[in-house]
């Protein structure tokens, strides 16, 4: 009697440590000190939204910072997508989250502060932003040599794969969910290469660590240094923003297989970067940002370096951009509302008291080229590990241009299955076209900048569905 007493303390005793790990709606308590109550100025949304830290190197104390949104409806059955921005080192949560394809955009002036976006891909998945490499955003380390020694494609894979164990591990109802990573401009390296990591660690991994990857989607792209470079110039002259002598003095003086280019063909590209301080680079056809608080708009052109361009989104200063009913200010507003403390403390973030503001793009790294000048070897690896790999492009972006990308989807030599072929939005437009090649699927967007999902928010988020449903964009009118 006295025996079965005590093992029935147990159990009560073992049932109410495990009950304590739980709180109301079953999310643990782990879950629960992420959980975003309520941003300042948000609008309402019945899903809910956390926040927060994944510490990913112990030693060095390297804590990456992600924004999570459950689907708006029934997230137990939707896919989970990660979302990386480029640069390298430029914020998820300011470009992708706040000005692309989340839930919440910041507004100027208005209620609600933040502006619930309609077309925002929570609507398909449960949405993940990682702010990512350390150095970026609110995400941190406290061993500074981090920041200007060992940041580079290496090490930012491998920390982002030991983010996606420890969220895991923090949100395991999502574990067996189909997972799918997406992203833009230099995440053509960043998603790739996080991807091939996920591959060869799900070989070796226990059940537990077993991540259950089925595809990547990449826009807009940086694949591959040979024809990034050409397609820049090339589309540039197409388009009527440069000479036809200067285009000349381009193709003589400048040969792009080589890591090193010459004196000659630094000053002609430099020539070629001198139109993109007036015009906006990643989106041709719209007007920049003028706002009074500024004066002068610095333009995020970049220049050539050892024959390697690098693929900085937004250096300093503001993107310009403008779209009927949006605002080409939006970055300026982006900025204010992540500095405000009141922003931060609702986020869980900067609890550490990083020394610098939050900004777009981090000033603060000195990212590590580790002279990977082509990721199309990875991505043809992964075609082979038969996950779904889709590409596509906005066709007005001329910082990583349509043109570059075929140019890239040449080299990879791929069997066409549908060539060249026309998609249609809901309303019986053409929304860009497609190819199918035997692996790899490629779409564009047309009219669509650098930021695809900012100038064509209703286009992209048909072709995420279709994506993650791993069904043809239509290509007649329905």
């Amino acid at each position: 009697m006295q025996k079965a007493m005590h093992h029935a303390i147990l159990l009560i005793m073992a049932v109410a440590v495990v009950g304590a790990r739980h709180v109301d709606g079953g999310r643990t308590a782990e879950q629960e000190a992420d959980r975003v109550e309520a941003l300042p100025g948000q609008p309402a949304v019945s899903f809910e939204h956390y926040a927060g830290y994944v510490t990913v190197n112990e030693s060095h104390g390297r804590a990456l910072f992600y924004w999570f949104f459950e689907a708006t409806k029934n997230p137990h059955k939707k896919p989970l997508l990660l979302w990386l921005n480029g640069g390298p080192g430029c914020s998820s949560i300011g470009y992708g989250q706040s000005e692309e394809l989340g839930p919440f955009f910041p507004q100027k002036g208005k209620l609600p502060e933040l502006k619930f976006n309609n077309n925002s891909w929570n609507k398909a998945a449960n949405l993940l932003f990682l702010e990512s490499p350390v150095g970026v955003g609110f995400s941190y380390t406290n061993t500074s040599s981090d920041l200007k020694e060992h940041i580079g494609d290496t090490i930012t894979a491998l920390d982002s794969y030991n983010f996606l164990l420890g969220w895991l591990r923090r949100f395991p109802q999502f574990k067996s969910h189909e997972f799918y990573i997406a992203g833009e401009s230099y995440a053509g390296h960043y998603v790739p290469q996080l991807a091939e990591l996920i591959i060869e660690k799900n070989k070796k991994a226990s059940e537990d660590d077993h991540i259950n990857l089925k595809g990547i989607l990449i826009g807009n792209a940086a694949i591959d240094s040979e024809t990034d470079q050409k397609g820049l110039i090339d589309y540039a002259w197409h388009h009527a923003v440069i000479s036809d002598k200067l285009y000349e003095e381009i193709r003589k003086k400048c040969n792009f297989k080589l890591q090193n280019v010459s004196d000659d063909c630094n000053n002609a590209l430099n020539k070629y970067f001198e139109v993109y301080k007036i015009i906006d680079m990643y989106s041709l056809y719209t007007p920049n940002c003028v706002d009074s608080n500024y004066t002068s708009i610095s333009k995020p052109y970049s220049h050539f370096k050892d024959g390697v361009p690098k693929y900085i989104s937004h250096i300093k200063g503001i993107h310009g951009r403008a779209l009927a009913g949006y605002d080409p200010c939006a970055s300026v507003y982006t900025k204010n509302y992540f500095n405000r403390a009141d922003v931060q403390q609702a986020l869980h973030a900067n609890v550490t008291k990083i020394r610098y503001e939050w900004v777009h793009c981090s000033d603060n790294l000195d990212y590590k080229e580790e002279g990977i000048t082509s990721i199309l070897p990875t991505i043809k690896r992964i075609i082979t590990s038969n996950l779904r790999v889709w590409i596509y492009s906005g066709d007005t972006d001329g910082r990583v241009p349509v043109t570059s990308t075929r140019y890239a989807l040449r080299k990879l030599k791929l069997d066409i299955q549908q060539d060249w072929t026309p998609w249609f939005t809901d309303n019986k437009q053409v929304g860009g076209w497609m190819v199918e090649y035997k692996g790899l699927t490629f779409v564009t967007l047309r009219g669509a900048g650098h930021q695809v999902p900012t100038f064509k928010p209703r286009q992209s988020l048909q072709m995420l569905n279709h994506f993650l449903k791993n069904i043809k964009l239509p290509s007649h009118p329905f």
